[in-house]
């Protein structure tokens, strides 16, 4: 290789960092958490929200008693899942009982139960009264859960996606790590919640970097919560840059290429 070529291949290096460089600029102090969170004790008054149960919910309900074979009927609904074929693969489909829109659930023997608006606590109470005055069961046992607990987690974060919530209660904090957590690029000081309550979209934006977070009635989040977290201006600055500089940087690597191939031979 000549001296010129040579020359040409270290300017065509120094190029192609320069560029990556300054696109990747961003500031440090933007990718933390709480910044301005101070070490101290920041006591909770706010309880995280008990879930209320609403139409369209896909509830699982277990019943139990020292008479095994009178219980079976009503744990029919809610002991297997389904397999289903799809464009993706196979896929698995929680079988429980779905509250329809009239509010209700219809459960073996006991007909429709009222079952909207109500917590868990309140329908297991309604459901084990009912099967002990009807005389079904001797001191049965009811377990209810929540099928599709779920919250959704979109935007600057590692692998947006939905999740599934067993325990019937995660924080934002918690939905943001199963996500994948922030990018770089990813606004902590302004993500945004989407809520939906009694028929009403409530939307707040929430400081990652602010105390008051930690103690804020949006903490804990609630079923069906949409979270998304906006890229800040390094993102869209970098890529609008990038997109004015490609056909540039393409054009001139192209002539470099050419003259440096001339140079060689």
């Amino acid at each position: 290789m000549t001296y010129q070529g040579r020359i040409l291949q270290s300017r065509l290096l120094w190029l192609l960092l320069s560029v990556f460089f300054l696109s990747s600029c961003v500031n440090s102090r933007k990718t933390a958490y709480f910044n301005d969170v101070q070490n101290g004790v920041y006591k909770t008054s706010y309880n995280p929200p008990v879930p209320i149960i609403h139409k369209n919910d896909l509830l699982s309900i277990f019943v139990s008693s020292v008479n095994m074979e009178a219980t079976q009927i009503f744990n029919a609904p809610s002991l297997p899942t389904t397999t289903s074929a799809s464009a993706n693969g196979s896929t698995s489909q929680n079988v429980g009982y779905l509250v329809g829109d009239s509010g209700t659930i219809q459960f073996p023997v006991l007909g429709k139960i009222q079952a909207e608006g109500l917590t868990v606590k309140e329908l297991t109470d309604n459901i084990t009264d009912s099967l002990v005055a009807k005389k079904l069961l001797v001191d049965p046992l009811v377990t209810i859960r929540f099928l599709n607990f779920r919250v959704t987690v979109l935007g600057e974060v590692g692998n947006p996606t939905v999740i599934t919530v067993p325990n019937e209660k995660i924080s934002l904090l918690e939905a943001i790590g199963l996500a994948g957590d922030l990018t770089i690029y990813g606004k902590r000081d302004n993500v945004l919640l989407i809520r939906e309550e009694e028929g009403k979209k409530i939307v707040r934006r929430i400081d990652l970097n602010a105390p008051e977070t930690l103690t804020s009635a949006f903490y804990y989040l609630k079923s069906n919560d949409v979270i998304y977290v906006e890229p800040n201006k390094n993102k869209i600055a970098s890529v609008s840059n990038f997109r004015q500089l490609l056909p540039a940087i393409i054009a001139s690597l192209s002539v470099l290429v050419v003259v440096a191939d001339r140079l060689i031979k």
